[in-house]
């Protein structure tokens, strides 16, 4: 088996047991990270290939396709981590349009790669629901407030290494406050 293969089989295990834990929804937004120079051995930014992009790329959308989430690609540093959003997705969650086309010197060969597939536009951030890091790109500044680690039994794509997470919605109030929908009649007379 080739090399891209097996990175791709690597990232569809990921996801896989991703989906299992996190259970997203359609219409979600999942950020996704990935440095292809640290997939292959290299440093981040040092070695990034358009090959490498477009192998995991398939698999991110095959993904994307089977679970209906939509897919934000962050960019490197260079952009400032902006990401690359299709242009009806981003519209529709009112994001706005930054300046900026991601090549793989400034941006990263995932998210050029991502940009040149459909109609995308560039934002300077989002707030997703979930997402994975491959090659530690640090995308937490892409995902909701509440971030939860998912722990799966693998930790690489290739020799990148992976964490993966799901968002929750804040928990507020204080020892009063309720949390799930169930028994909620029988609070309801109690006094503040």
């Amino acid at each position: 088996m080739n090399t891209l293969e097996t990175y791709k089989q690597e990232l569809g295990a990921l996801l896989s047991e991703l989906q299992d834990q996190a259970q997203f929804k359609q219409n979600q937004l999942f950020v996704v990270g990935c440095s292809t120079s640290e997939v292959a051995g290299d440093r981040i930014g040092t070695a990034g290939t358009e090959e490498t992009a477009a192998a995991l790329y398939e698999v991110l959308q095959s993904f994307s396709e089977k679970t209906g989430v939509h897919l934000a690609f962050q960019c490197c540093e260079h952009l400032n981590r902006a990401v690359v959003v299709e242009r009806d997705v981003a519209e529709k969650l009112g994001y706005e349009e930054v300046a900026a086309v991601p090549v793989r010197k400034a941006g990263g060969a995932m998210a050029a790669y991502a940009f040149g597939q459909k109609d995308c536009m560039l934002v300077e951030f989002v707030q997703a629901d979930g997402g994975i890091d491959i090659g530690d790109t640090l995308i937490g500044m892409h995902l909701k407030h509440v971030a939860v680690p998912v722990r799966v039994l693998g930790h690489s794509v290739g020799a990148a290494h992976v964490t993966m997470a799901r968002t929750r919605p804040k928990l507020i109030g204080g020892p009063r406050a309720v949390y799930e929908k169930t028994n909620v009649s029988d609070l309801n007379g109690t006094e503040c």
